[in-house]
């Protein structure tokens, strides 16, 4: 999941300043190109691309740390050098001292995931280019823990999910024949919380239905303003300003990647009152989410000027609202953004939305079924590995940022029945621990898929 706006943080190998904003956690860690990626079994050979030659550099600058900034400059892109410091990405550099590469689990042009050590300490690394070939993410963490096993009743489920953050909310239920949500087990199933990229349901409802009404296609061509640009790394971000891309790959890199350019791009192609009018159709909650802010709208309201600039906006009625981000937000770079590492108003300033609400967008979702919405909804089932005899269509969205944790399945089963499970997370006070709350949540999806088959 390529989830809104979370700092990134080194985890034991480095633990510098928090960085700008771009990084994502796809399925549990894969990579955002994982369509074209590889996995490589034997010792790794780096390739020769933009994303190997800087792994290169990576592996040979521990041993003449401290760098001068000038060297840094020629490898790390600027605004993440920036924020990460050269203090800091020196720092990093120290901290790597003896990492040896054991294996490449991911390759891509622009991106490669691997797992290696210090000593006995195992770490998994991830390194990503930008358009330009220079690092605009790195980083080493412990690996993951392997997903707990599922519960066995909805007791236990309850009693872990309620561990996982201090507000949560669940639902599994089953889609009807009319395209209702009959509940099968709930927590908390009418409160909206916030979603993360889980809102871009909506972003892909709303040009399903144009198409379906004939006002666009899956191969209309959209062209990438420069002023439309939002922060994140593969996909769209790596292609140069006014090239084009269809509203098909849009669409599926919105949903597989959780690509945030991909979602502005498509918000402004149907303009933001279809998406606002789907919403009201699909949700309880709609007046929360007015106006329906761009993911780079988001980011800037929160990473500008904060707190200023986010109470002011705060302040005003969904009217002036609209007017401060036409007249004020707009007028910012991505650039003018300063990162965070602690939750900020995830309760007033986010995309909202009820458990219920999502399976009810889920609901909608599948009314408007075609080849290439399929193709992006089933992209990646983010680590849920439902047996496919049982469950042979899947279709997964979750969402993130500092604070919130989310998780959302539709499965058809063999039997023909339709389910939906959502999980929603949140902290307003500290950054959840996505390392194990991840797998937890997958565990807690799974275990539901099965409970509410199982009679």
């Amino acid at each position: 999941m390529r989830l809104p706006f979370r700092s990134t943080r080194f985890l034991t190998l480095a633990v510098v300043t928090a960085a700008v904003p771009f990084t994502s956690l796809a399925g549990g860690g894969q990579p955002a190109t994982a369509s074209t990626a590889q996995v490589v079994t034997v010792a790794p050979e780096i390739p020769d691309s933009p994303a190997g030659r800087q792994l290169r550099w990576f592996l040979d600058a521990p041993s003449r740390a401290p760098l001068t900034e000038s060297e840094l400059g020629e490898h790390v892109n600027a605004a993440y050098l920036q924020a990460l410091t050269v203090d800091g990405f020196n720092a990093f550099l120290k901290n790597a001292t003896g990492f040896q590469l054991e294996e490449l689990t991911t390759v891509t042009p622009t991106a490669l995931v691997g797992t290696g050590a210090i000593g006995s300490q195992k770490f998994v690394l991830q390194l990503r280019v930008d358009a330009a070939g220079k690092i605009n993410l790195i980083g080493a963490t412990p690996p993951a823990p392997p997903i707990p096993a599922s519960p066995t009743s909805w007791k236990q489920l309850d009693t872990r999910l309620r561990k996982a953050a201090p507000q949560v909310g669940f639902l599994a239920a089953e889609i009807d024949s009319r395209g209702r949500c009959e509940v099968v087990h709930a927590v908390n199933p009418d409160r909206a919380q916030p979603l993360g990229s889980i809102f871009k349901l909506y972003v892909m409802g709303a040009v399903a239905e144009k198409i379906r009404d004939d006002r666009l296609s899956w191969n209309t061509k959209l062209t990438i303003r420069p002023e439309w640009r939002s922060t994140g790394e593969g996909g769209l971000a790596e292609r140069p300003d006014n090239s084009t891309v269809t509203v098909r790959e849009a669409a599926k890199l919105m949903i597989s990647i959780s690509d945030n350019t991909a979602t502005d791009l498509l918000i402004h192609t149907v303009g933001r009152g279809a998406v606002e009018s789907t919403v009201r159709r699909w949700s309880g909650h709609a007046k929360q989410n007015v106006p329906f802010l761009t993911t780079r709208e988001l980011f800037l309201l929160k990473g500008v000027n904060y707190p200023g600039q986010a109470n002011a906006y705060l302040a005003l009625r969904p009217a002036k609202k609209a007017a401060y981000l036409k007249n004020t937000v707009a007028k910012q770079a991505l650039t003018d953004i300063r990162p965070w590492d602690r939750p900020r108003e995830i309760d007033r300033l986010e995309w909202f939305g009820s458990p219920r609400d999502v399976c009810r967008a889920y609901a909608g979702l599948a009314t408007l079924n075609s080849k290439p919405l399929h193709e992006a909804m089933s992209a990646d089932d983010l680590g849920l590995k439902l047996d496919p005899r049982k469950w042979p269509v899947v279709w997964a969205k979750g969402g993130s940022e500092l604070g919130v944790l989310d998780l959302s399945f539709r499965a058809r089963s063999a039997k023909e029945k339709t389910y939906v499970v959502t999980a929603l997370t949140n902290n307003p006070q500290s950054a959840i621990d996505e390392r194990t709350a991840v797998g937890e949540l997958i565990s807690l999806s799974r275990g539901a898929f099965t409970l509410a088959t199982s009679g």
